[in-house]
């Protein structure tokens, strides 16, 4: 290699390295759709920045390459020591045994939290440590394919398949901004590459012809098609959940107060029909016991399906009707622990695998089989008693199932006091609990995605419950969660049941059986109540969705129940659709940082880390201007007068100056002092180097004058950005046309710019 491609090597080593940062910037973005925006932001790309600085500097020394990636790791240990694990490091940046065997600890930590978690996640100490980590080895690796072995197109396929990571895992619309600036980045990469391979006679027809015509038709094609045909690409499907990854939306049942999450992006996960009277909610398992925050999905006894004891016949007093129904189910996009069955199920038929049954709730379980891709159908008993029937029966037994009946050890008096003050005149436990239900869906309470969550709301526990009884407006976890604390401490045991809405009903029928759609965002979660003689009966109480339980008296319909069992949703244009629980298993809470009535303090950080990200992104192409323009006058100050006249030609473009091929560089020159302000003087010696290089023998380079043209290019240019207004001197300084314009191209101009004001 000659001295003079080494020198084009090194001159590149400081655009490539601001580019491979702006591409892991880039290539960053889509995970804030996975993790809210918070420190692990901020870290990744001081990081980032720390490395890329420490190899630049490494190869301006000439170290050799592998010296140069031992330097970058030693800057990646130093920083995730002191930032994460500097409690066991020696002056907090060396690391000791300790720090090496806490590492594990943190990475399974975030493993689970990532598995288990849905999106977006609250980044913990542990998930940031792995992405500000994660985010340096990938920055280490790109630096050295990019500056090392000079494959930017090799590495472009790696930062295109982090940008993807996201968008698979939590599907939504297309981030336009985010790939134009990730294809930006790549582009630049390749193009700096490129010209840095070039032969000296090349590059210096490039400074005067400008980028090819191939590459930047090629770019722009790129760019456009992104921007106009990406919104129409069909959307990846959702795939996290608890249920095999890469086969569908799944459950997470665990019902987490103290979560705040979002509403993912909607799929259909089955199609229902049935020979009941309206479509059944499905449901998939239940909830006894409030631990701490959390209501944990019961552990009980399983049996295989196909025995005796499995499901089994419907438990009532000899006076109460059963009603056999029918209904089918065909999984379309749900991988699930647990089957989606109507209620009380006594049995399920069509399933293929190997599946397990928990009589005490009637949940079927898969043990060598998947819910995805299922077509079943599942026969349920419904009993059917009259009001007076249930109005005669007690809320509770001489032996409720273990958990039903138990109140945390610290749970706020405003839950007992209030369940009191709504059933007060009531004499039987049917009417308290239906008195329990129309006060929840009274206009007193309002069901809201966007409830205020500051100070406790999502909370700690009953703290919770509390919370959302004072405010009265939330969503269904807060409805089932309070509805049965409240019965609870009225001594009747209650649990929670995670299902699905019953859909919306589509065209399409089969057996004069109206076919319903479930999507994703219709997981749900409702009470029951253990009547003695009757089992398990659900209730209603989330305002605005499904139908509220209520039985019939004898003498005028006999058997007729509206309940969650066998309840149609209200009209869409009434009632909002509750997802409840999203498809990884918790619930649409509403946004943390937002301020309540009362004036909460708003957490700034997340806001904070998007201005800054934003105020980065639209810094970039400053920043590249401002490289790229003292690259042009440190080559000046060698005495190449062509790179002093191409910063002239830069500015003029910048400011909106024509800069046409057919002007020559005098009458460009005169142009620039009579119209737009430019120094007679130090016009004229960049006319007359730029004149020598251009046609007299050996006059590209004058070294005895390279500081003059040098000092006349930045005085030229002073002075064309003095003679602007303020508006469009700051617009040539943000979104300089530079980068992509260049001197003599067809976007250059003829020649007809108006005169400076």
């Amino acid at each position: 290699m000659s001295s003079d491609d080494r020198a084009a090597r090194r001159g590149a080593d400081l655009p490539l390295t601001i580019g491979v940062l702006v591409a892991v910037f880039a290539a960053l973005l889509p995970l804030m759709r996975v993790v809210r925006p918070s420190g692990w932001l901020v870290g990744a790309i001081l990081l980032a920045a720390a490395v890329l600085a420490a190899g630049f500097f490494a190869r301006r020394l000439r170290l050799p390459a592998l010296a140069v990636s031992l330097i970058e790791a030693s800057v990646w240990i130093v920083f995730m020591t002191f930032v994460f694990l500097r409690d066991t490091a020696l002056l907090w940046i060396i690391p000791t045994p300790e720090t090496v065997r806490a590492l594990p600890g943190l990475v399974q930590v975030a493993g689970e939290e990532i598995a288990l978690g849905a999106a977006p996640l609250d980044a913990s100490t542990a998930l940031s440590m792995l992405i500000v980590g994660g985010t340096g080895l990938l920055t280490i690796i790109i630096d050295h394919v990019v500056l090392t072995a000079r494959m930017p197109l090799l590495a472009a396929i790696g930062l295109i398949a982090v940008w993807l990571i996201p968008s698979i895992a939590v599907p939504g619309e297309v981030d336009i901004m985010a790939f134009v600036l990730l294809a930006a980045a790549i582009l630049f990469l390749i193009r700096t590459d490129t010209r840095s391979r070039e032969e000296p006679k090349d590059r210096a027809a490039t400074r005067t012809a400008g980028v090819p015509a191939t590459a930047l038709g090629i770019g722009a094609i790129a760019v456009v098609v992104a921007v106009a045909a990406a919104p129409l690409l069909p959307q990846p499907v959702a795939r996290a959940g608890s249920g095999t990854i890469g086969t569908g939306p799944g459950i997470d049942a665990t019902l987490q107060l103290g979560d705040d999450l979002r509403r993912p992006t909607e799929v259909e996960v089955m199609l229902v029909r049935s020979s009941a009277p309206s479509a059944p909610y499905l449901r998939v398992t239940t909830l006894s016991q409030l631990e701490g925050t959390v209501w944990e999905p019961d552990k009980v006894r399983t049996v295989p399906l196909a025995s005796e004891e499995s499901l089994g016949a419907v438990e009532v007093d000899p006076d109460i009707r059963l009603t056999e129904y029918v209904t089918t189910v065909e999984v379309t996009n749900l991988s699930s622990p647990w089957l989606p069955v109507a209620y009380p199920a006594v049995d399920v038929e069509g399933l293929r695998g190997t599946w397990a049954v928990a009589p005490y709730n009637r949940t079927v379980l898969p043990q060598g089989g998947s819910t995805q891709g299922q077509n079943y159908e599942v026969i349920t008993n419904v009993p059917r008693p009259t009001l007076e029937q249930i109005r005669a029966l007690s809320a509770g037994t001489d032996n409720p199932p273990d958990g039903t009946t138990a109140l945390p050890t610290e749970i706020d008096p405003i839950i007992g006091e209030l369940a009191a003050e709504v059933t007060a005149g009531t004499t039987n436990d049917y009417d308290a609990l239906v008195a329990l239900q129309g006060w929840f869906r009274s206009p007193e309470f309002r069901y809201s995605l966007d409830a205020p969550v500051e100070d406790g709301f999502d909370g700690s526990g009953t703290d919770a419950v509390a919370r959302f009884l004072e405010v009265r407006e939330g969503y269904c976890i807060h409805y089932a969660s309070a509805f049965a604390l409240m019965a609870r401490t009225l001594g009747m045991p209650t649990r929670i049941v995670v299902g699905y809405l019953p859909g919306s009903a589509t065209s399409d029928a089969v057996d004069r059986e109206t076919v319903y759609s479930i999507s994703s965002g219709q997981l749900h979660a409702w009470p029951e109540v253990l009547f003695d003689g009757l089992g398990w009966v659900p209730f209603e109480p989330t305002n605005g969705l499904g139908v509220p339980t209520s039985f019939t008296s004898a003498g005028s319909a006999p058997g007729v129940v509206d309940d969650p069992a066998a309840a149609t949703p209200a009209p869409e244009a009434s009632a909002p659709t509750d997802s409840g629980l999203t498809p990884d298993g918790e619930d649409n809470a509403p946004e943390v940082g937002t301020s309540d009535a009362s004036g909460t303090t708003v957490n700034p950080l997340p806001t904070l880390s998007i201005v800054l990200g934003i105020l980065f992104a639209l810094a970039i192409p400053a920043l590249l201007r401002e490289v790229r323009r003292r690259q042009t006058l440190a080559a000046a100050r060698t005495g190449d007068a062509a790179e002093a006249w191409l910063a002239v030609q830069d500015a003029a473009i910048d400011l909106g100056i024509d800069v046409p091929a057919s002007e020559s560089p005098r009458s460009l020159g005169v142009r620039l002092v009579q119209d737009h302000g430019a120094p007679p003087a130090e016009m004229s010696v960049l006319i007359s180097a730029i004149e020598r290089a251009s046609y007299a023998p050996g006059g590209k380079h004058a070294f005895w004058q390279g500081d003059a043209i040098a000092d006349a290019a930045t005085s030229v240019r002073s002075a064309l950005f003095a003679a602007v207004d303020t508006p469009r001197r700051i617009l040539a300084l943000i979104a300089p046309r530079s980068l992509v314009v260049r001197p003599g191209s067809v976007y250059a101009g003829s020649g007809r710019s108006a005169r400076a004001r």
